[in-house]
């Protein structure tokens, strides 16, 4: 494993957990170069399903890609890291589960909203109002009042 901070090739294992639930191994590493310490994560390799596009396009499953979208709506709020790590844990497991090749954009942007529904209000409406595209008021307040009740 390269140093990430000063590319040195080797780097010594300080630490080694199994996350709570089991899905993956977290490894706490110091670079054999600088000192510095980082994370790694090792997790099984798997296959995702192919994301439609509305448009059509086919593209790979990225990790980055789901997490950025929801670090944005997530942005200034009182979320832990380990939360949204779990939030997206949980919809990974949901896309294996589901045992299809190819899914449509729009069912991993439900499963998004279902799963920041449970974390934060305020991130779940950011993240409605840019996944849904609202075009006036009504459709924002309708967001709203549905989490109200």
């Amino acid at each position: 494993m390269r140093c990430p901070f000063c590319s040195h090739a080797e780097t010594q294992v300080v630490e080694t957990r199994v996350a709570e639930d089991g899905d993956f191994i977290r490894r706490r590493r110091q670079c054999g170069g600088c000192e510095k310490r980082f994370t790694t994560y090792e997790r099984p390799d798997v296959n995702f399903p192919t994301i439609v596009k509305k448009d059509g396009r086919r593209i790979e499953y990225e990790r980055a890609k789901l997490l950025a979208s929801m670090n944005l709506a997530l942005r200034k709020r009182p979320v832990s890291t380990e939360q949204i790590d779990g939030a997206v844990e949980r919809i990974e497991e949901k896309l294996l589960m589901l045992g299809v090749r190819e899914l449509p954009s729009s069912r991993i942007g439900e499963l998004v909203m279902r799963e920041l529904k449970k974390l934060d209000k305020v991130a779940y409406v950011r993240f409605a109002s840019v996944y849904r595209s609202f075009e006036d008021v009504d459709e924002f307040k309708t967001v709203v009042d549905e989490i109200r009740r």
